[in-house]
């Protein structure tokens, strides 16, 4: 049975009374500083030099700070910066600057998990992981609500590491929905589980293939391509709201049926298989190892395949036809020429 808190198991004055840096201005960095702030926290922005994010998070009222000074100057630092970047900001700029009753703060378990970051004795090491994008975080925050966390005490030096992390939860609002407990280990080994063989990985490859499919076999990419990608996002959503049961409730009876005996048929107990030999890599550090070695030398392997999935033409395909959708004009302003703009 998961243990699960709420505003009520949490004191705000506990993050209220620290000192705390937000390492990272992105996605999720922004909503945490926004939301500690207007939850009466100190905060400042640590960022190293030359970040493109300086002037948003100066426009937006923030102290910004090199990251080293960030990291002398708080109690609670909060790393937020990408997976493959950390180790290297850690050991450059935070490590130096931790003293005996810090605390760490992730929004993810990779780098502790795969012991990319060991952190000294005496400092707390803690993570507070929203199931949500930054923005969302921002705006349920805004709106009075929050977006559900699940939190984790990897390091508990002070033995007061999970009233800072719970009041840090209740800061940034995710105690308002919930906070379910986990271990940095759970949390890491099934988020990379998810993103690979389901959320990304499995559902970008299976939208492709089913393209390829109906392309190669003489059916106009148009139309293909409302049914295997366009209508995806009618069904996930009917999951979301109220599970697979939901969606196959809300179908017609020819899909439903189509789902019970073509499903099992695409998906078959190979591809079962073939999931528990992506966790198996991820649960071995070898896909962690993979993803950081490449990332070292450049990231040629990364950068291949990037290229490689924006020249599938399902993509062309799309860009045309998203064109047509007058409530999704501003779909592709971010992403330009099949180049997200990063």
């Amino acid at each position: 049975m998961s243990e699960i808190y709420y505003d009520k198991d949490a004191d705000l004055s506990i993050i209220q009374g620290k000192k705390v840096a937000v390492i990272g201005y992105g996605s999720q960095g922004h909503a945490h500083a926004q939301n500690l702030r207007d939850s009466g926290v100190e905060v400042v922005i640590g960022l190293k030099e030359g970040s493109k994010s300086k002037a948003k998070a100066e426009e937006a009222g923030f102290t910004v700070l090199s990251t080293a000074e960030a990291s002398a100057w708080a109690d609670v630092i909060v790393i937020l910066a990408p997976d493959q970047v950390q180790r290297h900001l850690f050991a450059a700029d935070v490590l130096p600057n931790l003293a005996e009753g810090k605390a760490l703060v992730f929004g993810h378990g990779f780098n502790i998990r795969f012991g990319y970051i060991q952190a000294p004795e005496g400092i707390d090491v803690v993570m507070v992981a929203p199931k949500g994008p930054g923005h969302t975080v921002r705006r349920e925050y805004e709106a009075g609500r929050g977006v559900p966390v699940i939190v984790a005490v990897e390091k508990d030096a002070s033995g007061q590491a999970w009233p800072l992390t719970l009041s840090y939860a209740k800061a940034i609002g995710g105690l308002r929905a919930a906070g379910i407990k986990t271990t940095f280990t759970e949390e890491t080994e099934t988020d990379l589980f998810g993103e690979q063989a389901v959320l990304c990985g499995g559902a970008s490859q299976l939208i492709q293939y089913g393209f390829e499919v109906l392309t190669e076999a003489g059916y106009q990419p148009q139309v293909a391509y409302f049914e295997v990608l366009h209508e995806l996002k009618l069904i996930v959503d009917l999951m979301w709201e109220g599970g697979i049961a939901k969606q196959r409730w809300s179908v017609s009876d020819t899909a439903e049926y189509g789902d019970y005996v073509s499903g099992p048929r695409v998906i078959d107990p190979h591809v079962k298989e073939n999931m528990k030999a992506v966790l198996a890599d991820i649960q071995s550090g070898a896909f962690a190892e993979r993803f950081i070695k490449d990332q070292d030398a450049g990231a040629p392997e990364f950068l291949a395949l990037r290229k490689k999935g924006e020249e599938h033409p399902i993509e062309a395909t799309g860009r045309e036809l998203r064109k047509l959708f007058a409530w999704n004009a501003s779909t592709d302003d971010d992403y330009v020429d099949g180049e997200a703009a990063r």
